[in-house]
């Protein structure tokens, strides 16, 4: 993987969405594996059989991506690639100790990178803008999150704390993993018509903070 502190030289809108393409595609088919396996230790079955479902919908959005990069030419390993170290080695590091941990993981991970794409789509085309909402985790797959985390807690109060201290971690190596992303392949440069690239980071960093908060307040927790 390039030095993301490089400063790299500035690519055409259809290198950026094929990137966008890449990236998404690896995160939806890793999304799929931790599902698959965290499904494994529910505590019930239809806990299992949901989240194993919510498994299914995320490698359903990897099909529809490699569909994608694959009409336009290009080999779907080689476009993900360059992505698979760095968000390989930020799973490595935040390894859920348990299953709720799981479900926390899901939840503020889909989040921050969802609301990720969709800023970074939105200087794009339209086709990059429709297929970013098209493989966002659904409405009814967050419900589900933020309704099972909130039977978890009040099952077990203690819970709230450690999930909360949990949420805040996961928010960092998600803020760092975007912030690489975004100077490796200078997404800032070709947001820069929105003001001052400091700015544009700010900004963009400021939302992602925001939105986190506003999700984890749903659980009743302080981010």
């Amino acid at each position: 993987m390039r030095n993301p502190s490089a400063t790299p030289a500035r690519r055409d809108a259809a290198q950026d969405e094929m990137a966008l393409l890449g990236l998404i595609a690896y995160q939806e088919l890793t999304a799929f594996e931790h599902l698959s396996s965290d499904a494994r230790f529910s505590p019930t079955l239809v806990d299992r059989e949901t989240l194993a479902r919510l498994a299914v919908t995320e490698f359903g959005h990897y099909e529809l991506i490699r569909e994608i990069i694959a009409s336009r030419g290009m080999d779907a390993q080689e476009v993900m690639e360059p992505f698979m170290s760095s968000l390989d080695e930020m799973h490595e590091r935040t390894k859920p100790g348990d299953w709720y941990e799981s479900l926390t993981k899901a939840y503020v991970i889909d989040g921050v990178a969802a609301d990720f794409y969709s800023y970074i789509a939105s200087e794009l085309t339209e086709e990059s803008r429709s297929m970013v909402q098209s493989v966002k985790t659904s409405d009814a797959n967050t419900e589900w999150l933020k309704d099972r985390l909130q039977l978890a807690i009040s099952d077990r109060p203690d819970r709230a704390s450690r999930l909360a201290l949990w949420g805040r971690r996961l928010l960092g190596e998600a803020l760092t993993q975007a912030r690489e992303i975004g100077e490796q392949y200078d997404y800032w440069g070709s947001l820069e018509e929105r003001g001052d690239r400091g700015q544009t980071m700010t900004a963009l960093f400021a939302r992602l903070v925001e939105n986190h908060s506003r999700r984890m307040s749903k659980l009743g927790m302080t981010a």
